[in-house]
């Protein structure tokens, strides 16, 4: 199911890097996510869904993480399987990466714009998952993809990462750019929130002193 013959990326994994390598075996899937959350943007993703790797790369692009998605799963059935398993496995690599959430910005939000399209998302790394999920995509597939496992990855990685996530569809009416301005703002919201908030020093980012 590999598309490519790239290795994997050299993702470093130093004491004091904000890095996470985790894999995840079931009976239906097997996946391995490594994500360095200061990175630059590179990605190899090889899931075996060609719209997925598109999407994790508009993550590690415009998020500027170093994301690495290696999976094989039962598409010989459909996506589902896989498609979640990649959000799961990508969600307890965020967990693991930010660690107790210490000097983080803690809460992003962005609005992207794709052509006709404009999404809004707004995101808080609470450790109280939640999702609100406001798309109206009008196709039932883009290329061979299912959008409706669009809602399954977010389920995925909201429950995983611990993350409140809201999503609101402003305006579009292309089921590809809808989902790709979902994916971007998604990224940029997540860079704001994990980057580290310098007058924080070192301190957890909520009044109660723990997340």
């Amino acid at each position: 199911m590999q598309t490519t013959d790239r290795p994997p990326l050299n993702i470093p994994t130093s004491p004091t890097a904000r890095t996470a390598t985790i894999s995840r075996k079931t009976g239906e899937t097997n996946v391995k996510v490594s994500i360095n959350l200061d990175g630059t943007g590179k990605c190899n993703a090889n899931t075996g869904i060609p719209f997925l790797d598109h999407m994790l790369h508009q993550i590690s692009s415009h998020g500027m993480f170093d994301l690495d998605v290696q999976a094989t799963g039962d598409i010989e059935i459909d996506d589902h399987h896989t498609n979640e398993d990649v959000g799961i496995t990508l969600g307890m690599a965020l967990h693991e990466a930010l660690g107790n959430r210490k000097g983080i910005t803690r809460f992003g939000h962005f609005v992207a714009p794709l052509d006709e399209a404009l999404v809004q998302i707004a995101l808080d790394f609470s450790g109280r998952p939640h999702l609100s999920y406001g798309l109206e995509i009008p196709t039932q597939r883009v290329g061979t993809y299912d959008t409706q496992l669009v809602r399954e990855f977010f389920v995925a990685i909201v429950n995983h990462s611990q993350m409140t996530l809201h999503i609101r569809q402003l305006d579009g009416i292309n089921s590809h750019h809808i989902i790709e301005a979902t994916f971007k703002a998604f990224a940029r919201a997540m860079r704001m929130a994990t980057e580290v908030d310098a007058r924080r020093a070192g301190l957890i980012p909520s009044s109660k002193g723990v997340i």
